[in-house]
């Protein structure tokens, strides 16, 4: 019995290096995108509730100028720990379980300490962060609460984060799905009791989040401390292996960085929004909550490549890389025209969720509609980026992000603006700087990326 276990589950880890590859991507894929839906529903829970039930004040803090700091430091953590994911899957692709034991164990390690010292950041910076960003003084009571009270739940959150990227390195997608869709019931339960019955405000709404987020961390980890597998879990083995320590930081770091780059302009751009008075805010906050349906499909096809290639490039299966990677690049094309069809038909009656104030809805409408035609130009940068960082090619990738998107968007808000203070002209800036990043990828990574070099050598 024990023999015939083994093979299953050799079998079983094997799919993704030698199944049929869209079949694969499919399966990896649809978890994350419904996992990554659970987990937005976390803040969109919050922004409905308090919308509906507290005020408009309320659904900007909880989701403006808040969540758009909040990103800041998790958006960091994880690029952090994509690192870890990278190493890990191809480790496991690889069949080194040392190797794997000890890079598990410091990921999770990693995540606790690093949860600490951000905890500690966000409740001292919250209110200069958000006064810095110019919050109306009508949000800003609001705003201050609700992240001091998230903040102070963010280490389950990163736990968590770093737990279900380690399951999702080794081809398990479906429990990290399982488990946000338990905490995210939970939250909209606990959201209902504490907002709306208890009439606790946004202070509920933080508070539900933070409690939800304590019970994903604690289902990840009793899975990987009950596993068999070489990834498994155990509290008295918690370290930090100098060298795995290094390649999770030299991996993630450009990532984590990148994500800097990436919230350090939407505060920029938010700033703008926040100066166009609260309706625009507000309007800002519910597209934010629409939108995330691309960025949740966009991020699972990502995720999905990355694990891919990671796999397959650790077992030296060169050629699946790069089939992998056309089928998920026409898979997201596909993906991004249909969504951004639906959205812009369908779209603008989803704002009835989070507010009947007219004058939000007509704001966040002409957002929208302006917005959702160009998704598809940003296929390139996430699905190249991903592939790029399952080989652990990540500095160029972070450099092109950087220039492209992040340098550029500012370039344009601190321009452009200034001269015509409107939505239309800071929302511009999104389409913009897609285009030009999704370029710049497909010259590097056609031209002078490290899979371009591997393929020429086997061609020789």
């Amino acid at each position: 019995m024990k023999k015939n276990t083994r093979n299953k589950d050799e079998g079983t880890s094997n799919q993704i290096t030698e199944g049929v590859i869209w079949k694969q991507l499919l399966l990896f894929f649809f978890p994350i995108l419904f996992g990554t839906f659970f987990q937005q529903l976390y803040n969109t829970a919050d922004a409905v509730i308090v919308g509906r039930f507290v005020g408009k004040e309320a659904l900007a803090a909880v989701g403006g100028p808040t969540g758009t700091i909040i990103n800041l430091f998790i958006g960091f953590f994880i690029g952090l720990s994509s690192g870890a994911g990278v190493i890990i899957s191809q480790f496991f692709g690889a069949g080194q379980k040392k190797q794997l034991s000890q890079a598990v164990h410091t990921a999770m390690a990693f995540s606790a300490v690093c949860g600490f010292f951000i905890m500690i950041i966000g409740i001292v910076l919250a209110p200069f962060a958000l006064e810095a960003m110019d919050t109306p003084a009508d949000i800003l009571p609001y705003g201050v609460l609700y992240m001091r009270i998230y903040f102070l739940g963010v280490i389950p959150n990163l736990i968590y984060n770093m737990g279900a990227g380690i399951l999702r390195a080794v081809g398990d997608s479906r429990r990290p799905l399982y488990f946000l869709i338990a905490s995210c019931f939970t939250n909209i339960v606990l959201d209902i009791i504490f907002v709306v019955f208890w009439n606790m405000g946004v202070m509920g709404a933080a508070v539900a989040t933070i409690l939800s987020q304590l019970l994903s961390a604690v289902l990840v980890l009793i899975v990987l401390m009950r596993t068999r597998q070489p990834y498994q879990l155990m509290l008295a083995s918690l370290t930090f292996h100098k060298d795995m320590l290094v390649r999770i930081v030299r991996i993630g770091f450009p990532a984590g960085l990148q994500s800097v780059m990436y919230t350090s302009s939407n505060i920029i751009i938010q700033s703008s929004v926040n100066a166009l008075g609260t309706d625009t805010v507000a309007a800002w906050t519910a597209y934010g909550k629409i939108d995330t349906l691309f960025w949740m499909m966009i991020s699972a096809f990502g995720i999905s490549i990355t694990t891919f290639v990671g796999q397959n490039y650790g077992a030296k299966k060169l050629d699946r890389v790069y089939k992998g990677i056309r089928v998920c690049l026409f898979m997201c094309f596909l993906s991004a025209i249909a969504l951004s069809f639906l959205l812009y038909t369908f779209g603008s009656l989803v704002f009835l969720l989070f507010t009947t104030d007219a004058a939000v809805i007509d704001k966040g409408t002409q957002i929208l509609r302006y917005l959702v035609p160009t998704f598809f130009t940003y296929v390139c940068v996430e699905i190249y980026s991903g592939a790029l960082r399952g080989t652990g090619d990540c500095w160029i990738p972070m450099i092109l992000t950087s220039l492209g998107v992040c340098v550029l968007r500012i370039v344009w808000i601190c321009t452009a603006v200034p001269i015509r203070p409107a939505i239309e002209t800071v929302v511009f800036c999104y389409p913009l700087t897609w285009t030009v990043t999704s370029i710049l990828f497909l010259i590097y990574f056609h031209c002078f990326s490290r899979l371009k070099r591997k393929k020429t050598v086997i061609c020789k």
